[in-house]
């Protein structure tokens, strides 16, 4: 009888074993749920409230969706390129929180969709977490440090969750909409509908 318990608790403890996702799938799930709210943000935001600034400082939505994307675009390049040589620069990050005249919201949108996938796909496929990756050196960190692609990810999660609270922030200046209100009245719909 105690066997048949034992053994009843070892295939329940692998049964829930084998539901538990890997580091990959949970470091993609925490990073979309990071995106997800920037995109609750943003959604339905027009071209010219993407542009505005809604506080004392400059920062739009338009801008956090660009720099996000090219940091995105970045960092993964940082890694899949890995230049122990490599130095920032800081002339072309000028532009990387503003939208030119000559670029749409719409356009940013799609890029950014465009490089989750890609970091995603990065996420799902790269050799090692734990590589030592040379970071660009920049005038505020002259020295060479080295990091590994696990905390390169985890520095990407981080900028994303503090631009997404932007986000949240300037579109409820601009439009009283907040992302914590629609993903309550999401989930209470879907409750109600489900």
């Amino acid at each position: 009888m105690r066997e048949r318990a034992a053994g009843a608790k070892l295939l329940s403890m692998m049964i829930a074993s084998a539901n538990i996702p890997g580091e990959r799938e949970t470091l993609i799930e925490i990073y979309g749920d990071q995106r997800t709210n920037l995109l609750i943000a943003i959604d339905g935001v027009s071209e010219a409230d993407a542009r505005r600034a809604a506080a004392v400082g400059e920062l739009t939505l338009g801008g956090l969706v660009k720099h996000l994307t090219i940091m995105e675009q970045y960092w993964i390049t940082t890694v899949t390129e890995a230049d122990p040589d490599a130095e920032f620069d800081v002339d072309a990050a000028a532009d990387a929180y503003r939208l030119t005249d000559d670029e749409s919201f719409a356009d940013w949108v799609d890029a950014y969709r465009k490089q989750a996938q890609l970091t995603d796909e990065f996420i799902a496929t790269v050799a090692d977490l734990d590589a030592l990756i040379p970071i660009p050196t920049a005038p505020w960190a002259p020295v060479r440090q080295h990091h590994t692609v696990r905390r390169i990810l985890l520095h990407l999660f981080r900028e994303t969750a503090h631009h997404s609270g932007h986000a949240d922030l300037i579109r409820e200046a601009i439009d009283g909409q907040s992302t914590t209100a629609t993903m309550a009245r999401d989930a209470i719909r879907s409750f109600e509908h489900g």
